[in-house]
C-alpha cells in the first residue's frame, strides 16, 4: 500500500472521529439545555398560503375606519392580523373575500383582528362600508379603512398591491401579520379559505392566550 494513501486513509479516519466527538458534544449541550429551559424548542412554521420573506414589515399607516375611529400599524400590534384589500361597490370578488374571512374567524377560539382597506377612494365612503360590511355579515368583526387617495397609495405600495383602476381590477389578496407587525403569510382572494386562513392564523399564534 502506498505512503501517500495510507496518508489520505488515516486523515479521513481522523475527521470522521471528529465529526462524531463534535455530533455528541452538540446533542449533549442541547439536551442540558432543554433541561435548564435556556433554550426553548422552535418547531418551523408551515403555512397554507405563501410565506412572504423574512423582514418585512407592514407599512406605517394612520387611517380612519367606518365609524371614524383613528386606526394606526401600532394600535394593531401585539395579535395576529388579517388585512384584504377591497371597495364597498364589488359585487364579486371582495364579498367572497370578506365572507373567507368571517368563516376564518368563525374557526378561531379567541377573536382576531381583520381589516379591509380601502383601494377605491373615490368611491369608498363610511355609509358605504357600513352598508359593505353588513350584507357579507361581519360588522364588528372587521374594520374598513379609508381615505385619501395619497393617504392610501403608501399603504399599497407597502403591502405591493395594485388598486382599482378605471379598466384594471384591483388584485384581490389577503395578508397575515404576526404580533410583531411582520408581512407572514399572503393568499391571492381566489385561495383564501376559511380552513386555510385559520390553519396559519393558528400557526402564528391566533389561538393562544393573551
Amino acid at each position: 500500500m502506498r505512503p501517500r494513501y495510507l496518508s489520505l486513509l488515516v486523515v479521513a479516519s481522523a475527521l470522521a472521529v471528529v465529526a462524531v466527538v463534535v455530533a455528541a458534544h452538540r446533542a449533549k449541550n442541547e439536551t442540558h439545555e432543554l433541561r435548564d429551559g435556556s433554550a426553548a424548542a422552535a418547531p418551523a412554521l408551515h403555512f397554507a398560503g405563501a410565506t412572504i420573506p423574512a423582514g418585512v414589515r407592514a407599512p406605517d399607516f394612520a387611517l380612519r375606519d367606518q365609524d371614524g375611529r383613528l386606526v394606526t400599524r401600532t394600535s394593531l400590534r401585539g395579535r395576529p392580523v388579517v388585512v384584504t384589500f377591497l371597495y364597498t361597490h364589488c359585487h364579486d370578488t371582495c364579498p367572497i373575500t370578506a365572507q373567507q374571512v368571517r368563516g376564518a374567524l368563525d374557526d378561531l377560539h379567541r377573536p382576531v383582528p381583520a381589516v379591509a382597506i380601502s383601494v377605491d377612494p373615490e368611491s369608498d365612503a363610511r355609509a358605504s362600508a357600513h352598508r359593505f360590511l353588513a350584507k357579507v355579515g361581519i360588522g364588528g368583526r372587521m374594520r374598513f379603512l379609508l381615505g385619501s387617495r395619497r393617504e392610501l397609495a403608501p399603504v399599497w405600495r407597502g403591502f405591493a398591491i395594485r388598486p382599482q383602476l378605471k379598466h384594471e381590477e384591483h388584485m384581490a389578496r389577503v395578508v397575515l401579520l404576526d404580533g410583531r407587525g411582520m408581512q407572514r403569510v399572503g393568499f391571492p382572494a381566489s385561495q383564501a379559505t376559511p380552513e386555510r386562513l385559520a390553519h396559519d392564523l393558528r400557526a402564528l399564534g391566533a389561538d393562544r392566550a393573551p
